[in-house]
């Protein structure tokens, strides 16, 4: 069959919308109609080639849709099914067992090689192979073919168009909060870019029933957003040095750290803002794979400061994604007050509105 997809053919340019060729699917897959899929930071990174897939590819990994067919050996999915489509994890591996997917010792080629574990790719142009089966998806497309076990089932009762982000960016955010640093109902949290992630962040912390929610971000229109979604303080990074403003609010420091910028000076900025015994979780990809932090020991030692990386929130897709799906459904987190909406060909634009701050969280719709 052929599809339309959103292709990267060169590091840094333009992403082209075009005809591909899709190939059936096999036995452990599915084809899903994407309805609509979130434009991330990741997506970006690949593009630039700081992440590297082999070019040309179809990238995107929040895709939310249809299932259009199914394979011989699926099970639990049925034609019609609403599904969620998350990363890519074998399912078989110690980590994939003990509810850590993210950390699947095949996480990188069934992510990032642009192949399925077969090495071929369900995608071609005139000139042969597109790498495709991003995060398990390459969802920049009217249609994706998925792993079955990398997809969730989700209740129709939601709009589909809306809970692709779900699937990585709002997983990641609010993940953070709820299993990496387990923030407990009265503690503080600071929330280092106020973006997608770190805005999901703010609404976790609501969830979570944090007393102070901060959050550091040079755009007015974000803080300004991070204010409608629950932050109690926001802060102007180009006001002063972090550590400073946060204290000037909360004296001792808080509790809770989630840094989504990725940018090695905020990441130390934000370690002088800790409370004893304080928790720094960071998810944000950095501008460069060398991109180093320089923390000193004695401070953490005598401070018992906690400092983690995180990937895809420390959550299972099966069991987390229903979970936010529930919240959203209750008006307990809001996605859709962040969520703006682009045609597929307006790919270009909507990276563009976005990294300018023009909007928070761009959706492509088919």
């Amino acid at each position: 069959m052929q599809i339309r997809a959103a292709v990267s053919r060169n590091a840094g340019a333009d992403f082209s919308v075009e005809t591909l060729d899709m190939l059936d699917i096999q036995a452990d897959e599915i084809l899903v109609r994407v309805v609509a899929t979130g434009l991330c930071h990741t997506d970006i990174a690949v593009r630039d080639q700081i992440l590297p897939v082999p070019l040309p590819a179809v990238l995107g990994h929040e895709g939310a849709g249809l299932v259009e067919a199914i394979g011989a050996d699926v099970q639990g999915l049925s034609v019609g099914d609403h599904v969620v489509l998350g990363f890519a994890a074998c399912r078989q591996c110690p980590q994939c067992i003990t509810g850590q997917p993210a950390y699947c010792r095949e996480f990188t080629p069934l992510n990032f090689s642009g192949r399925r574990r077969d090495g071929t790719s369900c995608l071609h142009d005139q000139n042969g192979e597109v790498s495709s089966h991003f995060f398990g998806q390459s969802s920049f497309a009217t249609h994706a073919i998925v792993a079955a076990k990398n997809a969730v089932k989700v209740t129709k009762d939601a709009p589909i168009e809306l809970l692709g982000p779900l699937g990585c960016g709002i997983m990641t955010g609010a993940g953070a909060v709820f299993h990496a640093l387990q923030l407990k109902q009265g503690e503080s949290l600071l929330v280092t870019g106020g973006g997608p992630v770190g805005l999901s962040a703010v609404m976790a912390g609501v969830v979570r029933g944090a007393d102070m929610i901060l959050v550091s971000d040079p755009l007015p229109s974000r803080r300004a957003m991070a204010i409608d979604l629950g932050a109690t303080h926001v802060i102007d990074p180009a006001a002063g040095e972090l550590a400073e403003q946060v204290r000037a609010i909360v004296p001792a420091g808080v509790e809770n750290v989630l840094d989504t910028s990725g940018i090695a000076p905020v990441i130390e900025a934000a370690v002088g803002a800790l409370a004893v015994r304080g928790r720094l979780a960071t998810v944000g990809v950095p501008r460069s794979a060398d991109a180093a932090v320089s923390l000193n020991i004695l401070q953490m030692l005598s401070l018992g400061i906690q400092i983690s990386g995180v990937t895809e929130g420390n959550a299972d897709p099966q069991t987390f994604l229903p979970q936010l799906v529930d919240l959203f459904l209750a008006g307990k987190f809001p996605i859709d007050r962040m969520i703006s909406s682009y045609r597929l060909d307006q790919i270009n634009e909507a990276i563009a509105d976005q990294h300018a701050g023009r909007c928070v969280k761009a959706i492509l719709t088919m």
